[in-house]
C-alpha cells in the first residue's frame, strides 16, 4: 500500500514537473529568465501543492490542465497574486482581491521599523488604509498584546482584512471608516501609534508604470493628484489622533513631508530610508 501510494505521488510530481520549463520558455519573451522561473515554480507549486524540490527533481513530459488559463492570465500581465488570490507576505499568507493592493517588500520594512522602536508590552495602534490587513495583522503576530485596529475606505478591502484576520486568528478590529467624513469614530480616540500607507504615487508616474499595477492594482489606494500629493499625510496630521506618526511614503517626498510635519506642530521628524537606499518611510512625535 505505502509503495502504491508514494508511486503516485511521483507520478503526479513527473506530470506538473515537466511543465516547468514549458511555462518558462512562455513567459520569458515577456519576463526576465530568472523572473519567469520563479513565477512558473509558483504556478506549478500552487496547482500541484508540490515543493519545488520535487518538482526540479522530475523530468516526465505530460501536461497539465488548466495550465493555458492560467498562462493567458499571467501573459496579459494580471498579477499572479491576484490569479491565485493570495500572497505570502512577511510571514503571513494574506488572501488578496482586486480591492486590496499587493503588499510590497518595503512595507514589510516598515513595520520592522516600527516594531524596533516600541518595547512596551501594550500600544494602541491605528492602521489607516489598512487594504488586505497586511501592516495590523503583522504588528499583531510579533506583538500579540497591542491592541490595533485598521481601517479603510473600502468595504470590500475590510472584509479582505477580515478575513485575515480570522484565518491567522488575531485580534484585529477592521472597520469602515473615511478619514475625510466629519462623522468618524475616530475623532473621540488617541492612539499610541498611528500608521499610514495612503495613496502617493503621482498622477503623472503612471505613464512610468508597468501595466501589472495600472491595469489591476485600485487606482483608489494609489493615485493622488499632482496638485496636493500629501493630501491624505496632511489629513491623518491634522486630526492628530497619535502621538507618534509612521507613514510609508514617495520616495520624492521627503522634505515636503518634513515641512508639512513641522508646520503641523510635530517633532523628532525622521526620514528613514528602505533597502533600496529610497526615503521610503517617514516617524513624527505630537509635540504636547
Amino acid at each position: 500500500m505505502y509503495n502504491s501510494k508514494k508511486s503516485r505521488i511521483f507520478a503526479l510530481a513527473n506530470q506538473k514537473s515537466s511543465m516547468l520549463q514549458y511555462i518558462i520558455n512562455r513567459l520569458t519573451p515577456l519576463y526576465p529568465p530568472e523572473e519567469a522561473r520563479e513565477i512558473a515554480f509558483w504556478v506549478l507549486e500552487e496547482m500541484t501543492g508540490l515543493d519545488r524540490f520535487t518538482l526540479s527533481a522530475c523530468k516526465d513530459t505530460k501536461n497539465i490542465s488548466n495550465i493555458e488559463i492560467i498562462l493567458q492570465r499571467i501573459i496579459k500581465k494580471e498579477p499572479i497574486q491576484y490569479i491565485f488570490g493570495h500572497i505570502l507576505w512577511f510571514g503571513l499568507d494574506l488572501k488578496l482581491s482586486p480591492a486590496t493592493l499587493i503588499p510590497r517588500p518595503e512595507t514589510a520594512e516598515l513595520v520592522e521599523w516600527i516594531s524596533l522602536n516600541f518595547k512596551l508590552s501594550t500600544l494602541n495602534c491605528l492602521d489607516i488604509g489598512t487594504g488586505s490587513g497586511c501592516i495590523a495583522l503583522k504588528l499583531k503576530a510579533l506583538h500579540p498584546d497591542w491592541n490595533i485596529t485598521g481601517v479603510d475606505i473600502s468595504p470590500e478591502a475590510v472584509a479582505i482584512a477580515q478575513e485575515n484576520a480570522r484565518r491567522h486568528h488575531l485580534d484585529v478590529a477592521f472597520l469602515e471608516q473615511d478619514i475625510f467624513s466629519l462623522h468618524s469614530t475616530l475623532y473621540t480616540l488617541h492612539y499610541d501609534a498611528v500608521i499610514s500607507n495612503p495613496p502617493y504615487v503621482l498622477e503623472s508616474e503612471k505613464s512610468t508604470m508597468d501595466s501589472t499595477v495600472l491595469d489591476y492594482e485600485p487606482a483608489s489606494a494609489l493615485f493622488v493628484p499632482d496638485e496636493d500629493p500629501l493630501r491624505f499625510y496632511r489629513r491623518i496630521a491634522e486630526l492628530r489622533l497619535g502621538t507618534w506618526l509612521y507613514f510609508e511614503i514617495n520616495e520624492q517626498m521627503g522634505p515636503a513631508m518634513r515641512e508639512l510635519l513641522t508646520s503641523l506642530g510635530y517633532t523628532d521628524i525622521e526620514i528613514k530610508k528602505d533597502s533600496y537606499g529610497k526615503e521610503r518611510m517617514v516617524r513624527a512625535r505630537l509635540a504636547r
